[in-house]
């Protein structure tokens, strides 16, 4: 390349550049400049092809296709599967307060599933039953009473309910309340490790790219209480294979939780309705009082 080459795609980059210079809002400004910068660079480094651009511009469009309103939203998954979800998070949660930690929301989540009672079971498919319980404390250890614990997992065969037509509406998703001493009760079946969705341009990426589509065994929880920040999170399973390569990067040592074998008759067992063995497993969550909601 000639250093007339050189600089005319430089003053390329400083011209689209300058094109965002009067857009009202700064702050979106600041995004569109940028991103045409990194993008350049990009172009720059890998120096692609017309075919292979062609080819990104049909992956993208792709995975625009594949998105609805409802279920599936293979842009999150792509968001998920190349780490910047995990990344989003962290810029947004870099000061240390003592809350419990957050990841990734997934693209599977559904609004507006049933407010059950504490300690209601939310499976209507068979698997392991469990129960899990545990608290929802501030960050000084005081009980946050009333607090709103949306929570969804997959069924035995891997799928979510919606993303699965098969399954009964609502199934493996409920919202829980606390109660005054800030306890919560959920009765399910342990989480099963399960393959995101790999029938649209995400899995034509990891097949591509010799990755493996699996995720560790989990629940999703979004905890609200007003005057309290937002908690997205999960628990996974202790003992999952996949704990050390989940595809979506998701996994924090301190959302590690153990299902503890329980045996048919005990005190739990009587309380929640357990006929027979079941598996137990406790986390007592801590939501950041000192910032907005």
């Amino acid at each position: 390349m000639t250093t007339d080459e050189r600089e005319a795609e430089r003053a390329l980059t400083e011209q689209v550049v300058a094109s965002f210079a009067n857009a009202e809002d700064a702050r979106l400004r600041t995004l569109m400049q940028s991103l045409v910068r990194h993008m350049h660079a990009f172009v720059r480094e890998v120096e692609p092809t017309e075919a292979e651009w062609m080819a990104a511009i049909r992956f993208l469009t792709a995975t625009g296709k594949m998105c609805d309103d409802l279920v599936r939203q293979e842009f999150i998954l792509l968001s998920d599967t190349l780490g910047v979800s995990m990344l989003v998070d962290a810029i947004n949660h870099r000061l240390a307060t003592g809350a419990t930690d957050t990841t990734v929301f997934g693209p599977f989540y559904i609004e507006g599933m049933p407010e059950r009672a504490y300690g209601e079971n939310m499976a209507f498919t068979p698997g392991t039953p469990a129960l899990v319980h545990g608290r929802v404390l501030t960050t000084l250890g005081e009980p946050v009473a009333g607090a709103l614990l949306d929570v969804w997992q997959t069924a035995d065969n891997g799928m979510y309910s919606g993303q699965d037509t098969a399954q009964p509406h609502g199934n493996l998703r409920g919202r829980y309340r606390t109660d005054a001493e800030g306890r919560f009760a959920i009765t399910t079946i342990v989480p099963v490790s399960y393959p995101i969705p790999t029938d649209g341009p995400v899995g034509q990426m990891l097949r591509a790219t010799g990755r493996h589509p699996w995720r560790p065994a989990h629940l999703h929880f979004m905890i609200k209480a007003p005057g309290y920040r937002t908690l997205v999170t999960h628990l996974f399973d202790k003992d999952d294979p996949y704990l050390q390569s989940d595809a979506v990067f998701g996994v924090k040592p301190s959302l590690l939780v153990a299902y503890g074998e329980r045996s048919a008759g005990d005190e739990l067992a009587r309380r929640f309705g357990f006929s027979g063995d079941y598996r137990e497993a406790r986390y007592d969550f801590v939501v950041d009082e000192s910032a907005t909601p």
